[in-house]
């Protein structure tokens, strides 16, 4: 008999972008269990809803910049996350939560169990 999957869902509407980002590496990684071990990828998954009613405080939709290379000379693109919160949302609140999980080669796994959706 299997187990059903259990999905840990956020609601991010007038929360902290950091500290949400937060809660969802920490479901994600399994540090609410009593038997968590940092090798071990967890069968949860974690839903946030909402994403686009987060709260971003300070001057961060100012000041940060996320940037890409295509891997050419001069293609180094930089956008604020003022105007990428304007157009995408989930991409914000996944660069946070991607940025919480540790630099390893688990973090791609845990990165599948995570889903964002910019409404509910």
């Amino acid at each position: 008999m299997e187990k059903s999957i259990k999905v840990y869902k956020i609601d991010a509407s007038n929360k902290i972008l950091g500290k949400v980002a937060a809660e969802a590496a920490n479901y994600l990684r399994g540090k609410n269990k009593p038997d968590f071990a940092p090798n071990i990828v967890c069968k949860e998954k974690v839903l946030i809803v909402n994403a686009s009613k987060v709260t971003i405080t300070g001057r961060k939709l100012l000041n940060e910049k996320y940037y890409s290379h295509s891997g050419y000379l001069g293609n180094l693109k930089s956008i604020s996350m003022k105007d990428l919160f304007e157009k995408n949302p989930e991409m914000v609140m996944y660069k946070a939560v991607y940025g919480m999980l540790p630099r390893n080669k688990l973090r791609k796994k845990y990165l599948k169990k995570l889903e964002i959706k910019k409404e509910e």
